[in-house]
């Protein structure tokens, strides 16, 4: 544990795990240094569509499931107006001691939902109007600034949500991850204020599921090759679990990815590249709810209690 509060920054990646390889160095440099885990999601509804299952999966990793059932998913394209209990559209400061939160996307469902719960959204053009590297940018909105930390900052966390198929300055996809990624370790290594306080989460989903190819992708200590005879002895894991009781709808298969990062205060595993096959091999956190990441993520910020052990 830090002896300051962090401040946060989330890269996550919506369906960029099918992608990655390994010329994407930077990430799997990343995962080497990191805290390795899964985050678990519900299965989908049938019939969602792609605009949904976004807003859907990122209301999970922000504990925002009640918001997410007020929206009117029924159409193409969400609509700004529709109905929220007015509690929703501040729910992040409420939950999290009055935490100061934004999101960078270019998607315009996003960027009403993310605007509803209380974040406020820029667009990737707005990061591009000079020619300040987009790492130095992003990390500015947290008050970093020249390799130091000031002591008031705009936001105490950050999201950055990268699509499949979306290009953004001149990088596709999953090489615009791993090129900021490699722009963010090496500010940590070279910039002891930022290595010491910024804490790093990558996110890379699978996006929908569609086939029974996306069942090797699975966390079920019966379903891997781990498993032996013993199996049935492990008990439960919590992920499995909500105030006592068994959730009834957890993914057993294509969990989010998440590697975590903050120079001498993250735990470094085993974990040598970033994949599903070397995290559950040997990533040291195995899985959590996809619901309680933001809370592990406010805790590093002292926003929020320990979630877990």
């Amino acid at each position: 544990m830090a002896d300051k509060p962090s401040r946060a920054l989330v890269l996550y990646g919506d369906g960029l795990a099918r992608f990655i390889s390994p010329a994407q160095t930077h990430l799997h440099s990343f995962a080497s240094r990191a805290s390795c885990a899964f985050l678990a999601l519900p299965h989908s509804p049938p019939s969602e569509n792609e605009d949904s299952r976004i807003i859907r999966e990122f209301a999970e990793i922000l504990d925002s499931t009640e918001a997410y059932k007020n929206l009117d998913v029924k159409k193409d394209k969400p609509q700004e107006t529709c109905a929220f209990p007015s509690v929703a559209e501040r729910l992040i400061q409420l939950k999290f001691m009055g935490m100061k939160a934004a999101i960078v996307t270019d998607n315009l469902s996003l960027k009403s939902f993310g605007s509803m719960l209380g974040f406020k959204v820029f667009f990737w053009n707005e990061m591009s109007e000079n020619d300040d590297p987009l790492a130095s940018k992003l990390v500015k909105l947290l008050g970093f600034q020249d390799g130091k930390i000031l002591d008031t900052s705009d936001f105490e966390l950050v999201f950055v949500h990268v699509g499949a198929n979306t290009t953004i300055n001149g990088f596709k996809d999953i090489e615009f991850a791993n090129h900021l990624v490699g722009d963010l370790l090496h500010m940590c290594q070279s910039d002891s204020d930022v290595g010491s306080r910024l804490h790093t989460s990558v996110i890379l989903s699978y996006g929908a599921t569609v086939g029974d190819n996306d069942l090797e992708f699975s966390v079920s200590n019966n379903n891997h090759k781990n498993a032996n005879e013993l199996s049935f002895l492990i008990p439960r894991q919590s992920y499995m679990t909500k105030a006592g009781k068994l959730r009834e709808n957890i993914r057993p298969h294509c969990p989010m990815l998440l590697a975590q990062y903050q120079n001498a205060v993250t735990r470094v595993d085993m974990v040598k590249s970033f994949s599903f096959k070397d995290f559950i091999e040997n990533g040291g956190n195995l899985v959590i709810p996809a619901d309680r990441f933001v809370h592990e993520v406010a805790f590093k910020l002292w926003k929020a209690p320990k979630y877990g052990a």
